[in-house]
Order: C-alpha cells, then sequence, then structure tokens
C-alpha cells in the first residue's frame, strides 16, 4: 500500500514587494530586543559623545543604557512623580529632565543625586533641553510659558507666555545660543530669539503639536501633529513646504537619519515611517507590537530604539558586514551538536548489517482529515489556518488537491450559513487576486451550483453574493480598460519602429526594371 504524501503548499511570490537599497538598509537589522520598563517610555535620547549611551525616560526612572547592555548601567530614581523629557548635554556629562512636579532637575551622568533643582513652573515640565553654548537650559510647561535658565546660578532669565495651551514640544538651535522653537497644543509652533521680548515667528500647524525637528543646516523645521507631518522653510519666514499624511493615528515623535537624507516619524498606529528628504515620499516602513510614543536613532543609524505604551523598550542592533553578507540567497549557518549528530557521517561497510529506524511522519491538521476521507473537515482546518495567519496558501493547496481528487463539491455542500459565509469571506478577499484565481473562479462556480436552491433565504448569504458579483463585475470592467490600454499601447510601438526597406538585387530602385531592359524601354510619348 502507497505512504500517504502530505499535501503540497506552493510558495507565491508577494504582490507589491519591490527590494530597493532603502529595504535592505532599514531590514540589515537583527531582530529586536525587548526590555519591560517601569510604564509607558515617553522619551528616549543618545549622548552625543562616544560609547553613545541613551537615555530612557519612563515613569519615575531614568534609565542609561549601554550601546550594548540589557541592563541600565546607570539610574536616576530621584523623582517623586512622573519624570520627562531627558535630555544630554552636548559633551555627555550633564543630563536635564523635567517632571510633573514642575521641578526641573539637572544630573551628573556619573552621579546619582541632582546637582540643581530649578523651581519656578506651576505645571508639569514635559519639554527639556541645553543651549548650544551649554550654560543655559531651555524647558516648556503645562503652565503656557516656557523660560531660560542660567545653569550655573540656577537662576530663571526669561519667560515667555504666548502659548494658549500646553507646551508639549521644542527644540534649540546648535548654530545659535539664543534661538528656540516651542510646539504647543494651541495648533501653533513659535521660534523664540532670547535677546527679543516675543517670540519672532509664528506657524499654525492645524494640529495639537507633539514634536518637533530642526535640520542640521537649521533652514527646515519639521513639525507633527494629529496625523500630520510638516515642512516648513525658517528662511521663508516659516512658509509650509509639504504635508505629509501618510499615519492613521496621532505621530508622536520624529528624528533624522544620520547623513540627513531620511527623516522617520513614529506614530500610535504602530508604524515607524521612512521619508526621502528629496521628494518626502515613503521609502520604508517598520512595524512594532503596539502605539509607539518614542522615537530615537544611534549615530551611524546602528541602532534603532523604540518606546512603546505597553511599558517595552524595542532595541535593534545594525547587522555587522560578516552577518549581512551574502545576502538573501546565502543559507543559515546550522549549529553543529557534536553528541547528537555524532557518527551520522559514518558510511557503513560491506560486511556491515544496517538497521534503520522509522522515521515519524508529522501530518498537518488537514491531512490528517484527508488521509481519512474527510474532506468537509479538511476545508474547515485549512479554514482556520487562514483566519488565524490570514495567509490563503494553505487554503489553496488544499482546495486543489480536493479538485484533484474530484471531491472538491463535495466538500463545498451541506454547509449552514456560518461556513457558507466564511467560505464567501474567503473568495471576497483572494478572487481577484491573479495568483490565486484560476482555482478561486471555479470555487465560485461550484458554490452557485450548490447553493442556488436556498438563495434568498438568508440576508447575510445574499449581502455577500452581491458584494461577489459587483467585485467581479468591476474586475471585469478594468480588465477590459486594460486591454484597451494594451491595444493603444502597440499601436503606439507599432507606428514607432523604424521601416526596414527590403533590397532587391536584381530590380532597379527607380521603375523596377533590370539594368539591361532600361535603355530597351518604350520611349516616353509626347502630346502631338
Amino acid at each position: 500500500m502507497a505512504s500517504f504524501k502530505p499535501t503540497k503548499i506552493q510558495v507565491y511570490p508577494k504582490l507589491g514587494e519591490k527590494v530597493t537599497q532603502d529595504t535592505l538598509y532599514w531590514k540589515n537589522y537583527k531582530p529586536a530586543i525587548q526590555i519591560k520598563e517601569f510604564g509607558a517610555v515617553s522619551s528616549i535620547d543618545f549622548s552625543p559623545v562616544a560609547p553613545h549611551n541613551f537615555a530612557v525616560t519612563a515613569f519615575t526612572r531614568i534609565h542609561i543604557y549601554g550601546p550594548y547592555s540589557l541592563e541600565p548601567v546607570k539610574s536616576l530614581t530621584g523623582f517623586k512623580n512622573t519624570a520627562y523629557c531627558a535630555r544630554f548635554r552636548s559633551d555627555g556629562q550633564l543630563l536635564v529632565a523635567g517632571c510633573e512636579d514642575s521641578v526641573v532637575r539637572l544630573f551628573d551622568v556619573s552621579g546619582r543625586v541632582a546637582l540643581r533643582v530649578f523651581k519656578g513652573h506651576t505645571k508639569a515640565v514635559q519639554v527639556t533641553d541645553f543651549t548650544s553654548d551649554q550654560y543655559q537650559i531651555f524647558t516648556g510647561s503645562d503652565d503656557y510659558t516656557c523660560r531660560l535658565w542660567d545653569l550655573p546660578n540656577a537662576t530663571e532669565l526669561n519667560r515667555y507666555r504666548e502659548h494658549t495651551d500646553y507646551i508639549r514640544c521644542g527644540v534649540t538651535s546648535k548654530l545659535n545660543r539664543n534661538l528656540f522653537i516651542t510646539g504647543s497644543y494651541d495648533h501653533t509652533l513659535k521660534v523664540f530669539d532670547a535677546r527679543a521680548d516675543k517670540s519672532v515667528m509664528t506657524m499654525d500647524h492645524g494640529q495639537p503639536v507633539e514634536s518637533l525637528l530642526l535640520y542640521p543646516s537649521e533652514g527646515l523645521l519639521v513639525s507633527a501633529g494629529g496625523r500630520h507631518v510638516k515642512v516648513w522653510d525658517l528662511l521663508k519666514g516659516g512658509q509650509p513646504l509639504v504635508s505629509l499624511k501618510n499615519h492613521h493615528k496621532t505621530v508622536t515623535s520624529l528624528c533624522l537619519s544620520s547623513n540627513g537624507q531620511r527623516l522617520l516619524s513614529a506614530s500610535l498606529d504602530r508604524h515607524v515611517k521612512v521619508y526621502n528628504t528629496t521628494n518626502f515620499k515613503v521609502v520604508h516602513n517598520l512595524d512594532y507590537a503596539a502605539s509607539i510614543l518614542s522615537l530615537a536613532l544611534a549615530p551611524n543609524d546602528e541602532s534603532i530604539v523604540v518606546g512603546m505604551t505597553n511599558n517595552i523598550l524595542s532595541i535593534k542592533h545594525r547587522k555587522s558586514p560578516d552577518e549581512s553578507k551574502g545576502g538573501p540567497g546565502q543559507q543559515k549557518r546550522r549549529p553543529s551538536y557534536r553528541v547528537s549528530v555524532k557518527g551520522k557521517t559514518y558510511a557503513p561497510k560491506q560486511e556491515d548489517y544496517l538497521v534503520t529506524k522509522p522515521v515519524k511522519e508529522y501530518l498537518a491538521k488537514y491531512d490528517k482529515q484527508l488521509k481519512k476521507f474527510n474532506v468537509s473537515k479538511a476545508l474547515d482546518a485549512a479554514m482556520e489556518i487562514w483566519k488565524r495567519q490570514r495567509n490563503p496558501d494553505v487554503m489553496v493547496a488544499v482546495m486543489k488537491e480536493l479538485d484533484r481528487r474530484g471531491t472538491l463539491k463535495n466538500a463545498l455542500a451541506g454547509r449552514d450559513e456560518q461556513g457558507l459565509c466564511s467560505l464567501l469571506h474567503f473568495l471576497l478577499g483572494n478572487v481577484v487576486d491573479p495568483r490565486f484565481t484560476p482555482v478561486l473562479v471555479p470555487v465560485a462556480e461550484m458554490i452557485l451550483d450548490v447553493y442556488s436552491q436556498v438563495i434568498g433565504q438568508s440576508p447575510l448569504v445574499d449581502r455577500q453574493l452581491l458584494r461577489l458579483q459587483d467585485m467581479l463585475e468591476k474586475e471585469i470592467g478594468y480588465q477590459q480598460e486594460l486591454m484597451e490600454v494594451l491595444g493603444m499601447l502597440d499601436t503606439l510601438f507599432a507606428s514607432n519602429l523604424p521601416k526596414m526597406e527590403v533590397p532587391c538585387p536584381d530590380t532597379s530602385r527607380a521603375n523596377g526594371l533590370s539594368p539591361g531592359e532600361v535603355g530597351t524601354s518604350r520611349p516616353p510619348l509626347h502630346a502631338t
């Protein structure tokens, strides 16, 4: 008796999958390392000096991680309420952070206790940063004010109250110590000069502003709020350049790649979009398990660090040249188990008696049912896999196998309203896919033949059949339009081809006569 052969699952090419240089670059990272924090990760900041440690702000703690450490190398826990926006100074020696209790604290990275405490705000301080001269601190608060502080004396230098709602983001100029920019929930961006008594430029984002990013040249400003990411030209008085709307939920964080040619935006929709800064088109997309609150890139893009609402810190490190060498066609090196495979390559001698051990066959659930000739249950098992994984390959392979056996109609028959709706739902999602159309169109015809007598008895089934009819009519219309376009293109190509002359060696080009007949030809007639 022949042994049962499992169903062969054909691997179909993915539609729309385009491999570009950006795809290769942003996929060249190791699997993510996930670290559980004490609260939602609201801020991530890399130190500008080697070894480029990064500070993670989560709940009442600030953890400083090394570039490849899974445990914090330093913990700053001097907060009684939620901490916000830990930022390194340009020399990497000091760190400033705000807090829910309205107090701003300055830390030495090598110590644990706050060196300075700045009091003056009346509500939570969610924006902090150092100015470029390293001797002043910029803060923004929920009390609608932004302030400049003197670092050595811990005194307030300037106070501005122009926003009418919470200030939740801000950035300082790295080229001019007097300039800083704030973003507020009143939908506005304001550029301040410490030498002036009020803001020098105002821009309207149109949504509560969540994040700001200043280009290294400081000619362009990027703002994120709502679902929009907007780019402003500061050299032209804050003129809007482009508005991007590629996320489905609020954009929470922005960052720039090390070479300044790629802009990254993170959102509550669990995606990180990578834009080309030349044309601002999306060139890559990164998916995560939960809504993203914070995003940071290490210098030279060596690491991508993401903080999420489920208290998880995700860290991806770039692969080394040896690990990424060879591309997708290279086979992974298998681990060698010295004990378990000992003697596996031993070749038996002629006088040896070889004892073979039968290999246990593991069958999938649908193959077990096919082996028992339970065709309906086999189709149900394949349907369960499709519902869990949303991968139609298994379902289509089982249908092909049932059709080969001639039992596909029996497997489709005898179903209740729920089972029939599941089949129609599968057809609606995949029948117009060119990879599966040759298999699913006969399946749809069989379903109509089997259940033609019960049409009109279930509103749910009737609704899905009408959707299937509309979908097929639209697809037929698309195909007809494509054939017309193809005919037009064929005509254009044919008319643009160069006309080739066929040479005739024994024929004159002038009148088709041979050279000997030209002289003896009849003279032309003249009118008398």
